[in-house]
């Protein structure tokens, strides 16, 4: 747990033999606040005793009542500073929250932020008999309207969802006590403002509210005047990178040499790296090129369903996956203690990013490392937006198995024997549903021998995607004598019906007695916006105009090759 900082100055001296300084004790203990006992207790459980600078600073004042500004980094333990003082003002409530009114709102910009806060105030909470639960995109609508509904103490919600929730009047701000803005910076990036004005406005103006920051932007600040009037601030930091066990490195690399580089890197033995890529599919391509490796990485963005969000971000904190490759968004809620190594892939978009996410790593006083991956034509910007945040980087010529790598980052030749595809299922519980004689429902597919993406076979597929026959075809399959999805003999199905003993893939189309809309001719159907396609050797042949029909596959992505391919980092070589 980090101290709270002396006010008593260090003497420094020349001489070798200089006597420390006596340390003071700190200004006060969480026992002295007035917190109730069970939160105390609860805290000492978790050998969390002393207030760290922040919560030494706002606890008081956020206890008393007041409106708070706070400006701190992440992982100086903010969580605390505003959950502490809602969960001592609901202790005295001695009746349950009214259905759908929540007596305590915190927002955040992010669903995995929502469920650290979650996690964060739990055990406090429990201990005094109050309920916290998310309200966050990506999950059960429905489930989030009853627990609403049986009464919640605090509500810790992302700005999006809020917002369903108080169109459809699921949940009413009226009797809002207190509210806490966390990571205020972050949501003004994202563009959240105008969904927490809105927020803010329908909670009671005489409600307490406290807002947390890293950063205090133009945006934000007119967040401040306008909703924290009389406030008091406090700040542990200038809004630049202060944390002095972290060390920075701009590791200078040929073009050609990054994806060796960067390979070795997570191929290095203990602790917990997150590597940053700009886009989704950065993400995927060095997640894909690492386990091609034998390097057990999983990629975190937003494309990926929040389900398969929080399994990725619960294997590595556990551990089972020591290499996590994220975006700026994704990650900005990840708080995960013993993540020792951050490698910026990609750069930044700004300082604010890079502050984001070097605070992944040394948090509450542990030692970490940040380096940043560097071309030659990427040096200028690098060394400017480090400078802008603050931070003192040493750069450094690194190359495949120097020892320059190995020292600063610990790298080592990875083994080279690839692992199967991160979205290849590893274990029963998560396939989506096959297996045996017995398919599950919602995509099961039955047989001894399921085909991937999508697979199908047996003599008896259920609906919904299920196809029959030995040989089904790719895409949307079908193949037997009952096609389920609509093509069938001489007697074509509904609207998108398709006559004819040999239907196509895609939106399939044969016969002499073309549909309309999708307008399809003959033996050859016609081509419409890359939706038909022509005759049976379609996937080899070359329209007039237009990509190859295989270049539409994976939402766009043209081939395995170009799927690899992403911003800041060598992919394959491709022909033109």
């Amino acid at each position: 747990m980090t101290h709270a900082v002396s006010n008593t100055p260090v003497s420094t001296t020349s001489d070798t033999t200089a006597v420390p300084t006596p340390v003071a004790a700190p200004a006060f203990t969480f026992a002295d606040l007035g917190l109730p006992e069970a939160v105390v207790a609860a805290l000492a459980r978790n050998s969390i005793t002393v207030p760290s600078p922040i919560q030494e600073k706002a606890l008081p004042d956020a206890i008393a009542g007041k409106n708070v500004l706070g400006r701190a980094q992440t992982g100086s333990g903010k969580t605390l500073a505003f959950g502490l003082p809602i969960l001592q003002r609901l202790s005295l409530h001695t009746d349950r929250p009214a259905a759908k009114r929540p007596r305590s709102l915190v927002l955040v910009p992010t669903r995995e932020l929502a469920f650290q806060v979650v996690e964060s105030l739990a055990p406090y909470a429990n201990a005094q008999g109050l309920r916290v639960m998310p309200a966050v995109g990506g999950t059960p609508f429905n489930k989030q309207v009853e627990q609403l509904r049986r009464g919640v103490d605090v509500l810790v919600a992302t700005p999006g969802r809020l917002a369903d929730h108080l169109r459809q009047g699921t949940c009413i701000l009226d009797s809002i006590e207190i509210t806490a803005l966390d990571e205020a910076d972050q949501m003004a990036d994202m563009g959240f403002l105008p969904e927490v004005r809105a927020v803010l406005a329908d909670t009671p103006a005489d409600g307490q509210r406290m807002l947390f920051s890293a950063t205090l932007d133009r945006e934000v600040q007119s967040l401040v005047r306008q909703f924290l009037p009389d406030h008091v601030e406090h700040s542990t930091q200038d809004g630049k990178a202060s944390v002095r066990t972290m060390d920075h490195y701009v590791l200078m690399v040929d073009r050609g040499q990054k994806d060796l580089v960067l390979s070795e890197i997570g191929a290095r033995e203990g602790g917990r790296t997150i590597m940053f890529a700009r886009t989704k599919l950065g993400c995927d391509g060095i997640t894909d090129r690492l386990r091609a490796l034998g390097i057990a990485a999983e990629s975190l963005h937003g494309g990926k369903a929040q389900n398969q969000r929080t399994r990725v971000l619960e294997r590595f904190k556990n551990g089972r996956t020591p290499v996590l490759v994220a975006t700026d968004v994704a990650a900005r809620g990840i708080h995960v203690d013993g993540i020792d190594l951050v490698v910026h892939v990609d750069p930044p978009a700004d300082h604010k990013d890079y502050l984001h996410r070097a605070g992944r790593t040394a948090r509450a006083g542990e030692k970490g490392t940040v380096v940043a991956i560097v071309l030659p034509n990427q040096r200028r910007q690098v060394l400017r937006l480090t400078g802008m945040a603050g931070v003192k980087a040493t750069a450094v010529n690194v190359s495949p198995g120097s020892a320059e790598l190995n020292s600063i980052t610990g790298a080592k030749k990875p083994t080279g024997e690839p692992l199967r595809a991160e979205s290849a299922p590893r274990d029963r519980n998560s396939r989506p549903g096959y297996q045996g004689s017995n398919p599950r429902s919602g995509g099961g597919y039955q047989g001894s021998n399921p085909r991937s993406g999508g697979g199908y076979q047996g003599s008896n597929p259920r609906s919904g995607g299920g196809y029959q026959g030995s040989n089904p075809r790719s895409s949307e399959g079908y193949q037997g004598d009952r096609p389920r999805t609509g093509y069938q003999g001489s007697n074509p199905r509904s609207s998108e019906g398709y006559q004819g003993s040999n239907p196509r893939s895609g939106g399939g189309y044969q016969g002499s007695n073309p549909r309309s809309s999708e307008g399809y001719q003959g033996d050859r159907p016609r081509r419409s916006e890359g939706r038909g396609y022509e005759g049976r050797g379609s996937d080899t042949r070359r329209p007039a105009s237009g990509p190859r029909q295989d270049e539409h596959r994976s939402g766009g992505f043209r081939s395995r090759t170009e799927r690899r391919s992403y911003d800041g980092f060598d992919g394959p070589a491709r022909s033109h």
